[in-house]
């Protein structure tokens, strides 16, 4: 179980209730274990940030950039976040906002390819099952 600080609570969920068109499209196709039967999460605490989208059993975190994140001091603080969700064993996807909502089938082969390596195969059922 990751740690978080709870004082995030409050806000992930004002950001579940505002959530910008592209994270509302990505959200249409990861929700309600949509890939390979994973639970998605929305606007997740994490540490002291609050990440985009987090599927646990995957080890996965998807953000969603809009336009501030090619600020250099963006950037800088994208790459600290980053780093800090790999130190807890997180595999952190990025995509822009337009590569969501101008390629959204591409965005999802790339999430389905990492969540498929992550996940083991489910065993084959036996007899009588």
């Amino acid at each position: 179980m990751l740690n978080y600080n709870p004082k995030l609570k409050p806000k992930a969920r004002m950001l579940r209730s505002n959530m910008t068109d592209a994270e509302q499209l990505l959200w249409s196709r990861v929700r309600r274990k949509q890939i390979l039967d994973v639970q998605f999460y929305r606007q997740k605490p994490i540490g002291k940030f609050i990440v985009d989208f987090y599927a646990p059993r995957a080890d996965l975190v998807i953000e969603v950039d809009g336009g501030q994140h090619f600020d250099p001091a963006q950037q800088d603080y994208d790459r600290q976040r980053s780093a800090f969700l790999a130190q807890q064993g997180l595999t952190v996807l990025r995509f822009t906002n337009l590569d969501v909502l101008k390629n959204i089938t591409g965005v999802m082969d790339v999430i389905f390819g990492v969540v498929q390596g992550k996940i083991p195969p489910s065993p084959p059922l036996q007899r009588g099952e």
